[in-house]
């Protein structure tokens, strides 16, 4: 059976939704909308709002509102870039830190539940070919 590199984009697309959701609740008591928390995760390596917008394939105008709603709630700082005063750099919170490892937790775990239902050579293989696909080419 033929497989195309769509229908795999649409399976790997379909189980990250599902996962997304399951942890939806507890992105919320954690007090973060599932884009806001995409933000929060990416801050620490993509300091800088624009580039967070790149990373995570978001227009800017949508970061600019998410980090505005992480700085309220302080999950976020922003601070002047001494290498460019132009700039500002976003830097996570000690709350920002926790919100964004407890998330990570959920997503994990939810994600660990349902990597259960693949053996561990298959797990192996997943991990194999998912780090062939993100090489360079």
């Amino acid at each position: 059976m033929a497989v195309d590199g769509a229908q795999l984009w649409t399976l790997n697309q379909r189980l990250l939704a599902v996962v997304m959701d399951a942890c939806t609740e507890e992105l919320a008591e954690l007090g973060l909308e599932t884009k806001e928390f995409f933000v929060l995760a990416e801050a620490e390596s993509s300091p800088y709002p624009a580039e967070i917008a790149t990373a995570l394939l978001l227009p800017k105008a949508s970061v600019t509102v998410y980090v505005r709603n992480l700085v309220a709630k302080g999950f976020i700082r922003r601070e002047i870039d001494e290498a460019d005063l132009r700039r500002h750099r976003l830097v996570l919170t000690a709350e920002g830190t926790e919100a964004r490892d407890r998330a990570l937790a959920a997503l994990a775990a939810e994600y660990d539940r349902r990597l259960a239902r693949v053996t561990p050579q298959d797990r192996i293989e997943l991990r194999r070919i998912l780090l062939e696909m993100l090489s360079p080419a």
